[in-house]
Parts: structure tokens; C-alpha cells; sequence
């Protein structure tokens, strides 16, 4: 069942009910939530599942490292960010923290010259000396055209990125702002191997953002037969082929980070915050400076 998305609902503790009793009514399973301002208002002040049901509509705290003093500056690499980020990715991946993909991040690139953002989440596939490494499709997608440009000119490419990674179990955030840049034929090659062959039929296949238009023919259709009908062109092509090349529009992409954020959450939403800063040096190593932020 569905409800209409401009249908008011009104919110409890518990429970999300539609104004209009002739709506499904939906339940959560513990999720606290501010009563209703007015009808306009479809979601107030959500609390999560796991706030306090004694308090209704108040927020749970992050506590889970208020009892070793928090976050300090002695916790953290004195000397490089990615040093830094591979200890916590490491933290993240043990089993009993329940971080189930500690992989995903959001990925945002910004358009030019509209300025117009867009986001979406991506899995880190490599972390290097460089940088973090994703890879994707960068010929017909989103964020090919606003890190590279586009033919018609709407947008003259913007390599400035950022990643987010959220760990909620840890209460850990992790933020990352730097430029992009093409990994080689190879790199890639290298990581395509790796990936089942339907995965990299798939990467063949999609004409990634593409709008998969609807079969005349087929009543039924919503744009999903245009979708199988490449892979299937894609299954033809390398029948029997078990080696695979990666194709040219699609591959690796790494941010070269020029700063990056390591969050702790906090009681009371004083929050640990440290940002290391690029200093770059003429015909040598770039340092970096470590400096608290207030939350």
C-alpha cells in the first residue's frame, strides 16, 4: 500500500498516522517524534530508533566515547590523514562494531557554472598513499559531467569533490574534500578483474543517467526491456571471452584530498572535531597541519 506524498500525516512516538483516515496507517518501531506543528509539516525533529521512550521526541545521545574522554589530538597520526583514515577504516571492518559496509560514502560533486550539487553513495574501493579511490561509469554519468564537462556546454567540469563516510555504530564521521582524477587504463583493468562477469557485463551494458524509455509495444514495459536488452547485446559480445576488457568510459577515480575531517560524536552534541589541512611545498612533500574545531 502507499500513501499520497502530499497527504499530511500527523506524528507520535511510535507511530505515523495520515490525517486522512482512509490512508494505510504506518508503523515504525520505536521511533520517538516531536507531535505535529501543523498540517504542513510531514516529518518534526525525528529522534531515531533508538532514543530514550521515556522522552518522547528527544534525540539519543552519542555516549559511546564519553567514557574514555572523548577524542583527543594524541589519538590521531601526527603526520598524515590517510595513515589516519586507515586506522578507523580498520576499526570500522571488525565484526562486533556492526558496521555492516563501512565501505559506503556519499560522493558530491558540484556542476559548473550553475553551481547546482548532487550526491549519491558510492563504495571505496582502494585507499593509497595518494588518496581514496571509487569507480563508476564517467561517459554518460552525473558526476562525469560535473567533474569533466559536457558536450553541449552545460557544464565546463569541476574536479572538486568530497566523500562522507558515516559509522554509526562507532559514532564516527569521517569527511574528505580534494580533486579528482582519472586512475589508468590498467589501475582499473586491475579492479575489473576482481568484479563477477556479470558485474562488469553490467558495466558495459548501462549507459549510466541514460532515460530508459518505455516499449510502444509492451504495455507492461516502464523502460526495463531497453536496460536488458544491452545487457544482452553485452552477453553477446563477449560470449566465451572469460577476460574482459574494462571499457573506456568507465573506471577509477580517486580524490586527492586537500582536507580532511575526523568527527567523534559527543554528549550533548559537543562533538570532537579535527581537520587536517594540506600545506603543499615547492619540489617536496606536502605537510599537513591537525588543528580542533569547535562543533
Amino acid at each position: 500500500m502507499r500513501a499520497s506524498c502530499c497527504r499530511p500525516f500527523s506524528v507520535s512516538a511510535g507511530t505515523l498516522r495520515p490525517l486522512n483516515p482512509r490512508v494505510a496507517t504506518f508503523t515504525t518501531k520505536t521511533m520517538a517524534l516531536h507531535p505535529a506543528q501543523d498540517g504542513a509539516k510531514l516529518i518534526f525533529a525525528p529522534a531515531g530508533t533508538l532514543a530514550d521512550p521515556s522522552v518522547p521526541g528527544q534525540a539519543a545521545q552519542f555516549l559511546k566515547a564519553e567514557t574514555r574522554g572523548g577524542l583527543r589530538r594524541s589519538d590521531l597520526d601526527p603526520d598524515s590523514p590517510i595513515a589516519q583514515f586507515h586506522t578507523w577504516f580498520t576499526d570500522a571492518s571488525q565484526p562486533e562494531t556492526g558496521v555492516s559496509h563501512p565501505e559506503t560514502c556519499t560522493l558530491s560533486t558540484a556542476q559548473l557554472p550553475s553551481g547546482r550539487i548532487s550526491a549519491r553513495m558510492v563504495y571505496l574501493k582502494e585507499l593509497d598513499p595518494k588518496g581514496f579511490v571509487i569507480y563508476s561509469n564517467f561517459g554518460t554519468s552525473g558526476k562525469a559531467r560535473d567533474l569533466f564537462g559536457s558536450e553541449d556546454g552545460s557544464s565546463t567540469g569541476n574536479p572538486w569533490a568530497s566523500l562522507v563516510f558515516w559509522w554509526e555504530p562507532l559514532e564516527r564521521q569521517v569527511r574528505v574534500e580534494g580533486r579528482a582524477e582519472r586512475l589508468t587504463t590498467e589501475e582499473s583493468q586491475a579492479y575489473f578483474d576482481t568484479r563477477v562477469r556479470g558485474s562488469r557485463l553490467g558495466a558495459w551494458s548501462s549507459k549510466q543517467s541514460a532515460v530508459l524509455h518505455p516499449d510502444p509495444a509492451n504495455p507492461d514495459d516502464d523502460g526495463r526491456a531497453q536496460l536488458d536488452k544491452w545487457v544482452k547485446e553485452s552477453e553477446q559480445r563477449f560470449e566465451g571471452e572469460e577476460k574482459i576488457p574494462v571499457p573506456e568510459f568507465w573506471g577509477g577515480l580517486r580524490i586527492v584530498p586537500e582536507r580532511v575531517e575526523f568527527w567523534q560524536g559527543r554528549q550533548n552534541r559537543l562533538h570532537d572535531r579535527f581537520v587536517y589541512d594540506r600545506v603543499h611545498q615547492d619540489g617536496g612533500k606536502d605537510n599537513w597541519t591537525l588543528e580542533r574545531l569547535s562543533p
